[in-house]
């Protein structure tokens, strides 16, 4: 099996190294690199390729956040895990605007954490429980997302960004709308280019911040 490459980003030492022995307890888990800043991130980041980048959000200089906006900006396929300590909206939708694949509170059970790295290996999206679907549901309402996306998507592309969501293969979504293979890639290929992402993993994001799919 190959293993999952991780980066870890934590300015206290002592919280990164128990993460660290954490995360070296999974049998397909390799911790590639360890640091304790932001801008160090985001140089590491882009030497060392990890499939999932852990991230502390508070850190003196760069913070997560903007760690996790360069990380982005520079490989949009990158796969960012925020682990902190602030469960707000606030906190929760900003780092799912700019790009995150999970956010995890560090309140949380150990295996949250290894929950999220899988999640995001698999181009999906992962929140702790602690954080409710209001975190979502605030977002949604302060953008307005649900009149916003029925003005931009066809009632066909809102299908298969929904299915796509929900984690169904493309051969599934094929099975089910009735339509080819072919017929839904293109549909795929129609929602990245419009709703400007360019992974999976984005279009679930915006399923998500949307409402047009639950967590």
């Amino acid at each position: 099996m190959k293993p999952i490459r991780i980066l870890l980003v934590d300015d206290h030492h002592l919280v990164r190294a128990g993460i660290c022995a954490l995360l070296r307890e999974v049998a397909d888990f390799t911790v590639v690199g360890d640091v304790g800043s932001g801008e160090e991130s985001v140089r590491l980041a882009a030497e060392l390729l990890p499939d999932v980048t852990v991230m502390d959000i508070a850190m003196p200089g760069v913070t997560g956040l903007q760690a996790l906006e360069r990380i982005r900006e520079r490989d949009p396929q990158a796969k960012v895990v925020i682990l902190s300590v602030h469960g707000t909206e606030e906190h929760a939708s900003t780092a799912l605007r700019l790009g995150a694949c999970g956010y995890v509170l560090k309140r949380g059970a150990p295996h949250e954490l290894e929950l999220a790295i899988r999640a995001a290996v698999n181009n999906e999206i992962w929140l702790s429980p602690a954080i409710s679907r209001e975190v979502v549901a605030a977002y949604i309402a302060r953008v307005g997302g649900l009149d916003r996306h029925k003005s931009i998507l066809t009632s066909r592309q809102h299908e298969v960004l929904k299915l796509i969501a929900e984690g169904r293969r493309t051969k599934e979504i094929a099975f089910s709308l009735g339509i080819s293979v072919k017929t839904v890639e293109t549909y795929r290929a129609q929602l990245m280019n419009k709703l400007g992402v360019d992974d999976i993993a984005g279009l679930v994001r915006y399923a998500i911040l949307q409402g047009i799919a639950e967590l």
